[in-house]
């Protein structure tokens, strides 16, 4: 799975942002969530081979976090569109201080 296919279900970017704190074990998921252990669980094997999270065992919990290398790749593809619309902005500012 592409990272990209990955971040199309609501459930996974929802999952992204409960992580973006910091490294949570699998049961804080399904609560902060509030979906099954199973559904999450599947959520959380995509993301992991999309490369955008990862796990450590800690005794009996299964601890995820953000998977940083992951991220910079998406980083990278969205950056030449980020500066697209840097651009188009900074046109619309200057159109409107021009009106004003």
């Amino acid at each position: 799975m592409t990272p990209f296919e990955a971040l199309a279900d609501p459930n996974r970017r929802r999952i992204l942002d409960v992580l973006r704190d910091g490294e949570r074990p699998a049961g804080d998921l399904v609560a902060a969530l509030g979906i099954s252990q199973p559904g999450v669980s599947k959520h959380l094997k995509l993301l992991r081979e999309a490369g955008l999270v990862s796990v450590r065992p800690d005794g009996q919990r299964r601890v995820y976090r953000l998977e940083p290398r992951g991220l910079a790749d998406l980083d990278a593809w969205l950056s030449p569109y980020r500066r697209f619309w840097a651009g188009r902005l900074a046109r619309l500012d200057e159109h409107l201080e021009r009106e004003q």
